[in-house]
């Protein structure tokens, strides 16, 4: 005679949702809310795991929630379960061949949204048409929240958002140049040095971003010193200002076209390469849109966009 499994085990996917968006909310209130069930319920829930593994999952503080030691790896193995689950449609369809329907969500910075990405987009659509894509246009830490909280798939950035709760995928990297006006005395010279670039006035975005920062690290270990004409905020900008001739300035060869009236020439002896990529929260059960577009990215081939420099991309 087979014996029933016991009741508490048929509701372990419920527990282990809430526990999961407990986590995820730093809120047993707010994980009640966004599940649609009572506080007391959450609770009950969440303190059935901890009797069935016999630990203790949070440190609570009133109402502020932290993970155990404990908790960070019942979260590690149950957040896939609860992803896998939910997903289970689409990972059906997408087994099956038919990845025709679903969602994906990406966040990254202007400069990824306005010149990486459209291109990849395009084909991911061309390729998926069924499949609804929002692409949120956010600052590091804003996208940060974002990944930390599972609201989108995966970020596109720069190797400076990785950490220890995510992992940086490189996908490609793009050569630092000097742009100038076509009647500048530095247009069409080669190996361009630091001291060349001295006596002319650099517009650069605003004091606070790491663009600034880079700038000045390079000019100051060498010993050269440089001088800032123009803050400007958006790379469309910048360009446009050089392009009238009212400075000159060191962008990465992705925000150039190959159609703006500049003369670009390389500085990769003095600045490093940027890279760019996926940015992945650590342990995240990737959907198959997911998976499918950053095939995309890592497997299409990227042409060289501007004169004088390269864009690479990384196998």
């Amino acid at each position: 005679m087979s014996v029933s499994p016991p009741c508490y085990k048929q509701n372990r996917l419920k527990q282990l949702r809430a526990f999961c968006k407990a986590v995820e909310t730093k809120s047993i209130s707010k994980a009640g809310e966004e599940l649609f069930l009572s506080q007391p319920t959450v609770s009950l829930q969440i303190r059935a795991l901890e009797r069935e593994l016999c630990v203790q999952v949070f440190e609570r503080r009133g109402p502020v929630i932290n993970l155990t030691p404990d908790g960070k790896i019942l979260y590690e193995l149950s957040k896939p379960l609860i992803n896998g689950i939910d997903n289970l449609a689409n990972n059906f369809n997408n087994m099956a061949g038919r990845l025709e329907s679903g969602e994906l969500h990406i966040t990254a910075g202007q400069t990824a949204c306005m010149y990486l990405l459209p291109k990849y987009i395009h084909r991911f659509k061309q390729e998926n048409p069924g499949v609804h894509v929002k692409l949120s246009n956010n600052t590091g830490k804003e996208g940060r929240v974002l990944l930390k909280s599972d609201s989108v798939d995966f970020a596109v950035g720069t190797q400076a958002a990785e950490s220890d709760n995510m992992i940086f995928e490189p996908l490609f990297e793009y050569e630092p140049v000097l742009i100038t006006p076509l009647d500048h005395p530095l247009a069409g010279k080669k190996n361009i040095t630091l001291k060349d670039i001295s006596p002319y006035g650099l517009i650069l975005p605003p004091r606070e971003l790491s663009t600034w920062r880079k700038v000045d690290k390079i000019f100051s270990d060498n010993d050269v010193p440089y001088q800032v004409s123009m803050e400007v905020g958006g790379w469309e900008v910048i360009k446009k200002y050089v392009e009238e001739g009212m400075g000159i300035s060191i962008v990465s060869c992705l925000c150039l076209t190959g159609v703006e009236k500049l003369s670009t020439t390389s500085l990769a002896k003095y600045f490093p390469r940027q890279k760019y990529g996926a940015v992945i929260r650590r342990g995240k059960f990737l959907t198959p849109q997911a998976r499918s577009f950053l095939e995309i990215l890592s497997s299409n081939n990227f042409d060289e966009i501007c004169p004088g420099a390269t864009s690479t991309r990384i196998a």
